[in-house]
């Protein structure tokens, strides 16, 4: 008799076991379901945030990126609107190794009127060679009631060249 209780108590403990596999089971899928759930909801709020924060009617943005021939190491930029500082970035290898694949970096993204505005641009970093070097140039650009979109590109960085191009999007 107690061979049989045993027996019991064993195929018991086997169809709990199953049954918590199971719970266990359908709790990661929810879990999974939640988190992507969670993800969805973030992006939708960013998108938001930067709706709320940045008008299109106000909206600028600076990209950088580097010409595919240009060899030199990108240490830095800086960026100034109007005389007033709203970025700097100092460049990691990866990053730099990005921008040489034909990647784009989103500088800055701010708010200015419409209107006439100036965009003054500073770039240190190494020649191929060796040698430091530095670029600064300034442009006007006019920012009308639709977001302004303003591409930084950096070429020809040699000594004595500025290299660095506006153009916009």
């Amino acid at each position: 008799m107690a061979i049989c209780l045993c027996g019991g108590f064993l195929s018991d403990s086997i169809a709990a076991q199953d049954l918590s596999r199971e719970q266990m089971k359908g709790l990661d899928e929810q879990v999974q379901e939640i988190k992507s759930d969670v993800l969805s909801i973030a992006a939708e709020l960013n998108g938001l945030e930067e709706r709320l924060l940045y008008p299109s009617n106000t909206q600028v943005a600076v990209f950088v990126s580097l010409d595919r021939a240009e060899d030199a190491r990108l240490d830095a930029v800086q960026i100034a609107i109007d005389g007033a500082p709203v970025a700097h970035h100092i460049y990691s290898f990866k990053e730099l190794e990005a921008l040489q694949e034909g990647g784009v970096q989103r500088i800055y993204t701010g708010n200015i009127s419409t209107g006439n505005h100036d965009i003054d641009i500073s770039v240190i970093g190494k020649l191929s060679n060796g040698e430091d070097f530095s670029a600064n140039a300034s442009f006007s650009f006019t920012k009308g009631v639709e977001p302004k979109l303003v591409d930084v590109t950096l070429a020809d960085l040699r000594a004595g060249s500025t290299g660095i191009r506006l153009g916009e999007w």
